[in-house]
């Protein structure tokens, strides 16, 4: 063990019985106490160089911790099973007919878009991310979603607008859709 890992155990030692208390109390229903005080333990340890004041030390973990949390519990928000025959007999209250045909052309115009444009302008536009978050989850740049973005509505107008042609009495939801998203 080098001088760096005992200082670490050096400070560790007298507030582990708190900070696992604290994870216990956190991790409830979201993942295992012990998992979470390992993970901590490990970030602190590949990240102790930057404290600066030993006095710190617990609430450096604490902030650790309720970071994994988070992440986990954003992760969690992706972990559905998706079931498309089923969503669409989910009863939908307080919309009318016109609103769900327009949110059914709206998806069936997304589902012809590349996935990551697609993924993109629903996590965006739809689910209200923000452009960090989206780079985030999608494991790329914020100046890629931008054009990810970009990209996807022109096409998304583009697929909107042959629709229209195609099909004059949705004409006007095309239009309304369009006007929306661009």
């Amino acid at each position: 063990m080098n001088d760096y890992q005992t200082k670490f155990l050096i400070l560790y030692e007298p507030v582990h019985e708190s900070f696992a208390r604290f994870c216990h109390a956190k991790a409830y229903g979201l993942m295992e106490a012990e998992d979470l005080i390992s993970e901590t333990v490990l970030i602190a340890l590949e990240k102790f160089d930057k404290i600066k004041n030993d006095e710190a030390f617990l609430s450096f973990l604490f902030s650790v911790a309720t970071n994994i949390l988070r992440s986990k519990n954003r992760r969690l928000k992706f972990k559905a099973e998706y079931n498309e025959s089923k969503a669409f007999v989910i009863k939908e209250e307080g919309i009318d007919a016109e609103t769900r045909l327009d949110v059914t052309i709206l998806y069936k115009a997304l589902n012809e878009l590349p996935k990551a444009q697609k993924e993109a302008l629903i996590l965006f536009e739809i689910s209200g991310f923000s452009l960090k978050e989206v780079a985030e989850i999608q494991h790329s740049k914020s100046s890629a979603v931008k054009q990810r973005l970009k990209r996807g509505r022109v096409a998304l107008a583009t697929i909107l607008k042959s629709d229209q042609l195609k099909n004059e009495p949705e004409n006007k939801r095309s239009q309304l859709l369009l006007t929306i998203f661009l």
